[in-house]
């Protein structure tokens, strides 16, 4: 969007780590988050169903648009990696201690809801279409560009509240840092297609392959077509 008083180029590199302080609640294993989703949309899913995959592709769409630096999220395979990171261990909560109990923590505690992150992105998607709803009439999928701006600015200020899901902070700190991963980590994970994530910072991607060049390049600029972990097999 364009003159409106915010710039998501800037949002998407705004520093969240306030957000990061998990806002924690007692908030038990719903019914919901526990039963298993409706089949996993096409187009290659293997984690996110048909509401979700749209949610999904529209917010990083909107977080990281296409511009002269680089393509739209969904190009750049975003959605891509958050459905697989959903899918596999750490949407599982395989490194989380999940055993409670679930009291309130203080917000250098970090994480604290009894919810993998994979049923905290399934709740919070429903909570948040639910909101949307009520608000603009539509799910997120569906409403103006605008509307989703005013929604994410909201979601990142704390103004938003779910009425039935999880705190709704944590959810968008969740998503802002899945987004980034996602644009910025090795391409064999799905997302930072073709690299364009680090060829927009410059990154050389696999380090150490160019460390011949660090004193060589020391006080110049050091350009070089980036490498992935692909790339040294």
């Amino acid at each position: 969007m364009k003159n409106d008083g915010f710039d998501r180029r800037a949002f998407l590199k705004s520093a969240v780590a306030g957000s990061a302080a998990a806002v924690t609640v007692t908030l038990p294993h719903s019914a919901e988050a526990q039963q298993p989703a409706a089949a996993p949309a096409a187009a290659g899913y293997a984690f996110l169903n048909l509401e979700e995959a749209a949610f999904v592709e529209a917010l990083v769409d909107h977080m990281v648009p296409a511009d002269q630096h680089s393509p739209k999220g969904t190009d750049l395979g975003i959605n891509i990696y958050i459905d697989r990171a959903l899918a596999g261990g750490w949407g599982k909560g395989e490194r989380l201690y999940m055993q409670g109990p679930w009291k309130q923590g203080v917000a250098s505690q970090g994480y604290q809801l009894p919810l993998t992150p994979a049923e905290l992105y399934r709740a919070g998607i429903t909570a948040a279409n639910a909101f949307c709803v009520k608000t603009y009439g539509k799910s997120f999928d569906k409403i103006t560009e605008s509307q989703r701006q005013e929604f994410l600015l909201g979601l990142q200020a704390g103004k938003v509240a779910f009425e039935n899901g999880p705190p709704a902070r944590v959810f968008f700190t969740t998503v802002y840092q899945n987004v980034m991963e996602g644009m910025f980590s090795d391409p064999m994970y799905g997302g930072n297609r073709n690299k364009a994530g680090w060829k927009l910072i410059g990154f050389p991607g696999v380090v150490a392959v160019h460390y011949q060049n660090v004193e060589k390049f020391r006080d110049r600029k050091y350009t070089a077509d980036p490498l992935g972990i692909a790339d040294m097999s």
